[in-house]
């Protein structure tokens, strides 16, 4: 069995994977700290996990000139002092990174303690950490086809617990049962057309806007939303369900957040969302049809991730700037409503969709331990 420190953190989109692949090592009787910060994500949702959390400083790239560049070679010689400190201190084995402020000083300690590492990229654009990082890594992990990286090897995201039991009960021919549950839960019949719409926990004014302009529309045509709204973000939306005929009110659902995704993903029968590398790979893995609206600002990666799901036929993508109520409108309606497009969509998702992520990983981690 090997000592593995996982290294990854600011947000989500690092922590999530993070500790969904710390809890199958554990699982296979591996030892598993994590490498973080004290400001970031990691260190509220680390130790909740149970995983012990070795912190160093964040060392941020500053993308223009400042003291912060100034200071940048210092900064980054302490958090790799740290990082082997870390290292020293959890017995690693190997370090495994996840891309982040984190994972660059934690390759290079590990190559200062001359131990393997491992890389993990969530996007189909990778970051500056793991294109560093991919260079003499015992093994480089990605999420997406075609992400360039040298030696990548296609393993998917590891999922969250919960999301990977949904994606299995669906896939084991549980669906029906599991849906109509789901949608009890939200207080709608069994077989109630439903379409999910989500910016993710801060929101979209996009997704909103256009969701409250089309949603008379929709439960109209007797489909159910659930509407997540972001938090704090939610009084449009709430005056628009008050304005619905009181017949088809119950139909729209607002909430500004779900502590339960996997409930919310498995009543729907089609998702409207941002494309995120965890959302585009937990609802491909689900096999749900989608429209995603990437992100109009950034580097361009949301969209990229999005373009396998697009390609295969599993979803379409809107840019931020066209989706009107009209476009979602038709969109919505069309994979929630039209039997034959939905059923091409699920099917397409079978090509894409990857529910062992993280067995692929852990695969490769025991690999570069030998």
């Amino acid at each position: 069995m090997a000592d593995v420190l996982l290294a990854g953190g600011g947000t989500a989109g690092h922590v999530n994977p993070l500790l969904a692949t710390a809890a199958l090592l554990r699982a296979r009787g591996h030892t598993v700290a994590a490498l973080g910060t004290e400001q970031g994500l990691e260190a509220d949702l680390v130790p909740r996990a149970d995983v012990p959390l070795l912190t160093i400083p964040r060392v941020p790239l500053p993308r223009r000139l400042s003291g912060d560049l100034a200071r940048l070679p210092l900064n980054l010689q302490r958090a790799v002092r740290e990082s082997a400190r870390a290292i020293d201190a959890s017995g690693a084995d190997v370090v495994v990174g996840f891309g982040g402020y984190v994972s660059a000083p934690a390759y290079m300690a590990a190559r200062r303690r001359r131990i393997p590492w491992v890389v993990h990229e969530a996007n189909a654009r990778p970051g500056f950490a793991n294109r560093w990082g991919a260079r003499g890594a015992a093994g480089v992990a990605v999420t997406f086809p075609g992400t360039p990286l040298p030696g990548a090897t296609l393993t998917g995201l590891p999922l969250r617990p919960d999301i990977r039991r949904l994606a299995d009960a669906l896939a084991d021919g549980g669906g029906h049962a599991v849906r109509a549950d789901a949608r009890a839960r939200l207080g709608w019949p069994a077989d109630a057309p439903t379409l999910l719409v989500t910016g993710g926990s801060l929101g979209a004014a996009s997704l909103n806007a256009a969701t409250a302009g089309a949603v008379g529309a929709l439960v109209e045509r007797g489909i159910h939303v659930l509407h997540l709204t972001g938090r704090g973000k939610s009084q449009e939306a709430e005056a628009v369900r008050e304005a619905l005929d009181p017949a088809v009110r119950g139909r729209y659902l607002v909430q500004e957040y779900a502590h339960d995704m996997a409930t919310a993903f498995a009543a729907a029968d089609a998702v409207v969302c941002r494309a995120g590398a965890a959302t585009v790979s937990e609802i491909s893995a689900l096999g749900i049809p989608a429209v995603y609206v990437p992100l109009p600002h950034g580097n361009g990666e949301q969209a990229l991730n999005a373009r396998p799901a697009v390609d295969a036929g599993a979803a379409v993508l809107v840019a931020d700037a066209d989706l009107t109520p009209d476009v979602l409108h038709e969109h919505a309606q069309r994979l929630v409503l039209d039997a034959d497009a939905r059923a091409a969509a699920v099917a397409a998702t079978a090509s894409i969709g990857i529910r062992d992520g993280a067995e692929r990983l852990v695969a490769m981690i025991e690999g570069a331990v030998g």
